[in-house]
């Protein structure tokens, strides 16, 4: 593998030259850079990347562990946050942790060894547990995505959950519904039970009732929303609408609900969240709350990039405010 110094006796310039013109850290004459650059292309020269990493102390790789899921609202994510390291020159190493304690920490540990400049959670299902080898990497800054209350210093991107839910309710109450009942995520999840606040929240501006057989805690995935409907359905009559607080359990609640004979919207209407690609591919076509996935991604590439540059030890919430989308599963009651 050819080095600087065989550029440099090629080049019939001196080795620090070389290295100016190959990492552009000073001026040199154009005629010089021109040897300097036919040399390493004749000798198919390629700059070590671990070289340069002990250099500048950067590695210019950042660590991301999600976990997994059939839900595509994380493999969109995760999109947003590709595009975006490859667009700051970034790489990107990701990691599944299958929602395993054990398997994080030891993720995280793996990526810290491996020197990344910066590390991304968005592991939901293990909020509040405390990350301790981050107290032996504190120069590494930390992004959490749509976490609840943490027990390490880190940035944190979320959206208003709370909002959303809030806007979702709003909308079938607009639509002239009353009697309205909700599929709730798993409530010890944060996400989850600020999106089932918002419901209550809507509900109560209003002076409406809670129907305790139309509140169903479930699990964020399509047969968590089949279950929940025919858990309200064996329970008697069904409410007129359903905030179900995310897509991939809508879609079984739509699936249930047509086995059952029940037409979405005419007899039963219903609001997702999350606004997933294929949420306007489904019969009918979902209305939804939008949650800006590839912003998401992005903002947390750019924070943790902000960080290395400021090096600031105050830990910040940003926040990204849900959208409504109007679609087809929702009906307008007189």
């Amino acid at each position: 593998m050819a080095t600087m110094k065989d550029i440099a006796k090629l080049a019939c310039v001196s080795t620090s030259t070389v290295s100016h013109v190959i990492n552009q850290s000073r001026y040199v004459s154009e005629d010089i850079a021109e040897r300097v650059n036919q040399a390493a292309l004749q000798l198919n020269y390629s700059p070590s990347a671990l070289a340069r990493s002990l250099k500048t102390n950067r590695t210019k790789t950042l660590g991301m562990l999600v976990t997994t899921s059939s839900n595509p609202f994380f493999g969109e994510v995760v999109k947003g946050v590709e595009r975006s390291c490859y667009q700051k020159g970034y790489n990107l190493i990701l990691c599944n942790t299958e929602g395993d304690q054990q398997r994080m920490k030891e993720s995280i540990t793996t990526l810290l060894q491996k020197r990344v400049d910066g590390m991304i959670l968005m592991c939901s299902s293990l909020e509040g547990e405390n990350i301790d080898v981050f107290d032996r990497y504190p120069d590494v800054p930390v992004v959490v995505m749509d976490w609840g209350p943490m027990l390490f210093a880190s940035d944190k991107i979320q959206d208003n959950s709370l909002h959303g839910g809030y806007l979702a309710t709003k909308h079938l109450i607009e639509c002239g519904h009353q009697n309205i009942g909700c599929i709730t995520g798993p409530l010890n999840r944060y996400q989850a039970h600020m999106r089932y606040e918002g419901y209550k929240r809507a509900l109560n501006e209003e002076g409406l009732a809670f129907h305790a057989n139309w509140i169903i805690e479930s699990n964020f995935e399509c047969d968590g929303g089949y279950d929940a409907f025919h858990r309200i359905y064996q329970k008697g009559p069904l409410p007129s609408a359903i905030f179900v607080c995310n897509d991939m359990m809508a879609m079984g609640v739509i699936n249930a609900a047509n086995e059952k004979g029940i037409a979405i919207p005419k007899d039963l209407s219903i609001i997702g969240y999350d606004d997933i690609q294929i949420s306007k591919y489904m019969t009918p076509s979902l209305t939804t709350i939008h949650q800006p996935k590839h912003r998401l991604g992005q903002t947390a590439v750019e924070t943790l990039l902000a960080n290395l540059e400021k090096n600031s030890d105050e830990a910040k919430v940003i926040q990204l405010e849900p959208t409504l989308v109007k679609r087809c599963s929702v009906a307008i009651r007189p």
